[in-house]
């Protein structure tokens, strides 16, 4: 009779219910890289285009990283003050960018050329962005309370709107339609213009708002859904929802961070939208139901975040000069997230980056990879299957020469896991060679079983057999007790622990009972 291995036995454990679904995909964005810059980052943008670089804005200067490396391929610094909003077209070759002179720049992204300046704003400019229906057009939002839309062929401003009263930090044009553009003031008003008419169609969180939807904080943050339907803004630690087309109004307000929040970003198909805080914190929200589903911690407050558009980056600047980039490796089963042809990507006007060169080389054939032909044989030929021996493990090995002990030795390192260690105690004890395989041990082959014990005798799953394996040891090695120090003390510790095992093991049979009393007199009230 052939031998039998050692049957390693399962253990059920109780279902971890730490992390669902939707938290484990969050936390696949792992082994973060820091970036130390020498100023604040107050901007970071991906390519809406392959290979997603990212324009990131700190001090005089916008770098544009390359997403695998991590690495700087371009550094922009014609700026004579602080640079704000680098932001890079949908078709990846230009670069727009504003500074605390009021001077807006586009410069080619590969020669890093300036190609257009738009010199009109007499404040700051805190946002500059690319139309993305439009790619000839550039948004921009001053502290001089304007809100300004350029023609960037002709280096001429196509409208300019007037309405805010106080700074302009956070806009964006509609991803539906060209002529909407959404921004968000320190005057505590979130507003939306048409290019059109040139006037302001909407005002929301003004005084004249319920109370809560009215901003009493400024507004640093706006966002607006790819239907142009539904609008997110954040003022202090409060984020707010807009119903745009029921008139702007505030359909919910959350405030799950603790300070101001300072950035919004939606991922590829908005199904979820991510706000970075003061609070160090990044929080994702289900956009159905509005709920926070994951929780990101940073070292320092974040200033500005984005999420690639294929979902394989996240990226957080912070106010200590800190840039974290998280990476998540996608599954080979996994859709492209940006695949160009699909109907989701038509439906958001993706097909815009099409204008950019962004399309697939066609036209060229497809060369198959050559296969090896199998030989095939006779139907009706018999094949002799041959059986490859399974291989035993050395501690299978061991046993089946019946060494005990040495079989005892190989399952106590390190890397084996415990399930191994006591389906073999549990095989020793069944073959009755258990107390050969403990007999004749010196004071460096007893430690190893000694932290054994200690280890898992608390542990449900094998607490039983680490007190029947204790007590053989205890009665075996009783004698020679106070000749090593180091066993001494491995002794007293597994006293100290089955006390204290025993002393929570009694707390728990007390409130256990005090428990069932309690619903035993509820379900009797009730009935």
């Amino acid at each position: 009779m052939d031998y039998q291995p050692v049957v390693l036995r399962k253990h059920a454990r109780p279902t971890a219910t730490k992390h669902n679904a939707e938290s484990r995909y969050w936390r696949q964005y792992k082994h973060p890289v820091f970036i130390k810059e020498y100023a604040p980052v107050t901007s970071v943008h991906f390519s809406p285009s392959k290979p997603h670089r990212y324009a990131v804005t700190a001090a005089t200067r916008v770098q544009i990283y390359a997403p695998r490396t991590q690495k700087v391929t371009k550094t922009i610094s014609r700026f004579k003050d602080v640079a704000r909003s680098g932001c890079i077209r949908g078709d990846g070759k230009l670069v727009v960018a504003g500074d605390d002179t009021g001077l807006i720049q586009i410069f080619d992204i590969n020669s890093r050329a300036i190609l257009r300046t738009l010199d009109s704003h007499k404040q700051p400019v805190h946002v500059t962005k690319f139309s993305a229906l439009d790619q000839t057009q550039v948004l921009s939002c001053s502290d001089d309370t304007t809100v300004k839309l350029w023609d960037v062929p002709s280096q001429a401003a196509i409208t300019t709107f007037l309405d805010h009263t106080d700074y302009v930090r956070s806009g964006q044009v509609s991803t539906s339609n060209p002529h909407l553009i959404l921004t968000g003031s320190y005057d505590a008003t979130v507003r939306l213009f048409d290019s059109r008419t040139g006037e302001c169609e909407m005002v929301m969180g003004d005084s004249s708002s319920a109370a809560g939807a009215r901003n009493t904080t400024p507004v640093e943050q706006v966002l607006m859904f790819p239907s142009g339907t539904v609008a997110l803004s954040s003022a202090g630690p409060i984020l707010r929802v807009w119903d745009i087309v029921a008139g702007g109004r505030c359909t919910r307000a959350m405030s799950n961070h603790q300070k101001t929040v300072t950035s919004l970003a939606f991922n590829s198909d908005a199904s979820r939208v991510l706000t970075g805080s003061l609070d160090q914190m990044v929080k994702v929200y289900d956009v159905s139901t509005y709920r926070v589903v994951h929780t990101m911690r940073y070292p320092a407050p974040i200033l500005c975040l984005a999420i690639s558009s294929d979902e394989t980056h996240i990226a957080a600047g912070m106010s200590d000069g800190t840039l974290s980039v998280r990476r998540r490796q996608p599954k080979a089963s996994e859709p492209a997230a940006q695949d160009l042809f699909s109907v989701a990507s038509l439906r958001t006007g993706a097909f815009e980056s099409f204008l950019g060169g962004a399309l697939p080389i066609l036209g060229q054939g497809r060369v198959k990879e050559k296969k090896k032909s199998k030989p095939t044989g006779d139907v009706d030929e018999l094949k002799v299957e041959s059986k490859r021996k399974k291989r035993l493990r050395d501690y299978d090995k061991l046993l089946k020469n019946f060494k005990y002990s040495a079989a005892l030795d190989s399952v106590l390192r390190k890397n084996v896991p415990p399930t191994t260690t006591f389906s073999l105690i549990q095989e020793l004890i069944h073959r009755d060679g258990l107390r050969t395989a403990l007999a004749g041990r010196d004071d460096v082959l007893l430690e190893p079983i000694l932290r054994l014990l200690l280890k898992h005798v608390t542990d449900p799953r094998f607490g039983e057999m680490v007190c029947d394996v204790a007590n053989i040891v205890i009665e075996m090695y009783t004698p020679v007790l106070g000749q090593s120090p180091l066993i001494d003390t491995l002794f007293v510790r597994l006293r100290k622990k089955v006390t204290a095992e025993l002393r929570f093991q009694k707390e728990l049979v007390k409130a256990k009972g005090a428990l069932d009393m309690l619903l035993a007199s509820a379900a009797l009230s009730v009935a």
